[in-house]
């Protein structure tokens, strides 16, 4: 007997949703049951694409659901939405048109790690340091009530971002002039390290205490939604229990209308929340939403930092590439150093601005924890809570990156320097960075320092040179130091068992020569050494010098090259206006250009230089070995050419 009985057909796989999106506009077609798929796969290719390029992975795992729910509700680019420091942004580049592209980021020619401008209408605002989104959207907020720019601003801030002064002072400013825009307080208990500080603490009390926790069933329903006899209700209920538990939020002492806590992967909280804030907020909104770094791949959960930065990865095992190489890196040595000077000497205290790891400062803290303090990104704090402790009879290194010493470049002047306070910065990541790109080049340091009446300023040319640098930064009890190195290994030189101070303002001969003598300041001695090498098959041998100080110059030093040879080039890792520039103001004091002598420094370009490997960014910035050379025989081939 035949079976007539219909067979279901096999399940046929769904086409990925993600692959309907090319663009924002796209998502406002789909349920919300689809764009809870949408979130499923972003998360997957984000996942997919970190593990081809390395980058910020778990900062985006973590906004997936927020970053679907703001483009479902939002309509960018009219609407401007403003991921603060831009670690977050890769499934927003993902559905943003980027999708071809996402592969290739931090690469040469490839994708900006961070949001940018010039990359995408989709990018109203770009970033690199922490807590700008605030102010930047109220801008856009403000331009829009003035006739600019239409649409939404829309600001999505981490809580370790939050701990910034700036932050408060455009939360001030917006509740002050009561205009309509949107905060997306993204609290994930991270930042790049673990968050400290009473503010982390307060968040933590908001959704951790018990009758609280309802205003999330609020939140869910969004008391919008609600027919109108009921919404009074539940507004009175809400307020009721903010006011038992804990007395109303910062936030709306501030002028903000606060929403939260909100479970910030809940789509079905989301979406009704964002919608009712869009349809109906007349002033300023802070929705707190609350996350989990690295969300949805466990080798980030489960990880210190939660996957902020990953080399590239399996996916499978979350195992990374790692690095061959035999030379300690620069940050390891500056920690190690450190921690054996603070072994002899109680004095020696350490602060970093939420960046333990990435400073070295977490092997400080591990032997002393109690003289190690991680101050939130804090960098303005961060200088002047440590002029107070030099004040106070103690040692500080102060150890930021170049790039971020920026933010705290008043308090340098005001607090420390004008005060002859010893401050001792350790400034990391000097130079050009690779993947980071322009927003973390430690590029200007040299310059804003070296203008300072009174401070020390040095730079290391190799790892074991660091190690004399920073027993020469202890022993300097009565001015301020700076002293500079590298992201990344070292050299691979012979390493001294302890420092020993340098004499201040007293470079060093590296290899005599004759005609032209170059002084390099900074790691670029290696590629200077690399360049000799070449001209030596020319038959051309230039002195070769270090610097160590940029200042006090080494004057004896410097004159003495000056009246020894037809030509002076000196090269340095930052911009004009450093190194360099003080060493042509010594030379034209002295009267030196009144002889003849022929001057060349080699700077960075005065351009930002986009994200590529280290190397190409130095070949770009013309400061590798083979440029070197070519500068050498440019400034003898007019020595010689006047000379016939």
């Amino acid at each position: 007997m035949t079976d007539n009985t219909i067979q279901p057909m096999p399940d046929r796989p769904a086409t990925p949703v993600l692959d309907r999106v090319s663009l924002p506009s796209d998502l406002k077609a789909l349920s919300d049951r689809e764009l809870r798929q949408l979130a499923d796969e972003l998360r997957a290719e984000t996942i997919s694409a970190v593990s081809v390029t390395g980058g910020h992975l778990g900062a985006g795992l973590g906004v997936v659901e927020l970053t679907v729910a703001l483009h479902a509700v939002f309509t960018a680019p009219r609407d401007k939405i403003i991921w603060d420091v831009g670690h977050q942004c890769y499934p927003h580049k993902i559905i943003t048109g980027r999708r071809d592209r996402i592969r290739t980021l931090r690469t040469e020619g490839g994708l900006s790690g961070f949001t940018k401008r010039a990359e995408s209408a989709y990018d109203p605002f770009g970033a690199g340091h922490s807590s700008t989104s605030i102010s930047a959207a109220l801008g856009f907020a403000v331009a829009r009530d003035l006739g600019g720019d239409p649409g939404d601003a829309v600001a999505v801030i981490g809580d370790g971002a939050m701990s910034a002064g700036m932050a408060f002072e455009a939360l001030n400013n917006a509740g002050h002039l009561g205009t309509r825009m949107i905060v997306v307080l993204n609290d994930n208990e991270m930042s790049i390290a673990p968050p400290t500080g009473a503010l982390s603490s307060y968040l933590t009390r908001l959704y951790t205490q018990g009758p609280f926790q309802e205003l999330k069933a609020a939140a869910k329903g969004a008391v919008g939604l609600l027919p109108p006899p009921v919404q009074e209700g539940a507004r009175r209920a809400k307020e009721m229990l903010k006011g038992m538990t804990v007395g109303g939020t910062l936030f709306e002492e501030l002028g903000f209308s606060y929403i939260g806590p909100v479970d910030g992967h809940d789509l079905d909280q989301l979406l009704p929340l964002l919608r009712t804030v869009k349809s109906r907020a007349t002033g300023p909104v802070l929705i707190h939403a609350v996350t989990k770094k690295g969300k949805g791949y466990a080798p980030a959960e489960n990880a210190a930092d939660r996957g902020h930065a990953r080399a590239k990865f399996d996916v499978v095992t979350g195992e990374q590439a790692k690095a061959k190489s035999n030379a300690p890196s620069y940050t390891g040595v500056f920690a190690k150093s450190l921690v054996k000077l603070a072994e002899t000497d109680d004095r020696i205290v350490a602060i970093t601005a939420a960046m333990p790891d990435g400073t070295g400062l977490n092997l400080f803290a591990e032997r002393f924890p109690r003289r190690c303090f991680d101050v939130g990104i804090a960098e303005q704090h961060a200088v002047t809570f440590s002029a107070g402790l030099a004040a106070g009879g103690m040692k500080p290194f102060c150890a930021l990156y170049s790039t971020f010493l920026q933010r705290g470049y008043d308090q340098v002047v005001h607090d420390v320097a004008i005060q002859r306070l010893p401050v001792r910065f350790a400034i990391d990541r000097a130079g050009l960075v690779g993947a980071d790109g322009a927003t973390h080049a430690g590029a200007y340091d040299v310059g804003f320092l070296t203008n300072l009446p009174g401070f020390v300023v040095m730079a290391a040319a190799d790892e074991a040179e660091l190690v004399h640098m920073v027993a020469t930064a202890a022993a300097l009890d009565d001015r301020p130091s700076a002293f500079r190195f590298p992201r990344g290994e070292g050299t691979g030189v012979e390493m001294p068992e302890r420092g020993t101070p340098l004499e201040i303002g007293r470079g060093r001969i590296v290899a005599e020569g004759a005609r032209v003598a170059i002084l390099s300041f900074g790691t670029r001695l290696s590629e200077v050494m690399r360049a000799r090498e070449a001209l030596a098959a020319r038959g051309i041998a230039p002195t070769v010098a270090d610097a160590r100080f940029a200042k006090p110059l080494d004057r004896d030093l410097i004159l003495q090259l000056a009246r020894h040879h037809e030509a002076l080039i000196t090269i340095e890792e930052g911009a004009v206006g450093g190194f360099g520039s003080h060493v042509a103001q010594l030379l034209a004091d002295a009267g030196v250009f009144d002889h003849g002598l022929r001057f060349r420094s080699m700077v960075l370009p005065d351009t930002f230089i986009d994200h590529a490997s280290p190397e190409a960014m130095y070949r770009a910035a013309a400061m590798d070995a083979p440029q070197i050379e070519a500068k050498v025989l440019e400034v003898l081939g007019v020595a010689v050419a006047r000379r016939a």
